[in-house]
């Protein structure tokens, strides 16, 4: 796994970006977008991913930073818990339901592999490079 020098460069929070633009598309059609608890939930969580990545990475040590990534890992989760209800109320289709569903496990995945990957490592301090 490659070092990064800013939370820019960290692939789960690329495709965090992608999943938070995507659910505030989702949100803004049709009954999705009046049912205002669900839609200002979902929503809240998918930037907690992508926050949480950010804040964790701008902290000076790898046990501060992992601690925000399992954050952002309970929000992945939360995601795909409300995109069930949105499924099942019937606000998105299947097709974008299981889109997102995979977004988000993959994030999930990928911010354990991080954990992981910060918890082995000898990497320390500021912009976890090796000390």
């Amino acid at each position: 796994m490659a070092t990064f020098q800013s939370f820019e460069e960290i692939e789960a929070w690329q495709k965090a970006r992608v999943l938070t633009r995507q659910i505030y598309t989702a949100t803004n059609q049709g009954s999705f977008s009046k049912d205002y608890g669900l839609r200002d939930q979902i929503r809240r969580a998918s930037v907690s991913i992508m926050s949480n990545i950010a804040e964790g990475c701008e902290r000076s040590g790898t046990g501060e930073f992992a601690q925000f990534l399992t954050i952002a890992k309970g929000s992945a989760g939360e995601v795909r818990a409300q995109l069930y209800v949105a499924f099942d109320q019937g606000y998105i289709e299947r097709d974008s339901f299981e889109e997102l569903l995979g977004t988000a496990a993959q994030i999930s995945r990928m911010l354990s592999g991080l954990m992981s990957y910060l918890r082995k490592s000898d990497l320390a301090g500021t912009k976890y490079k090796k000390s």
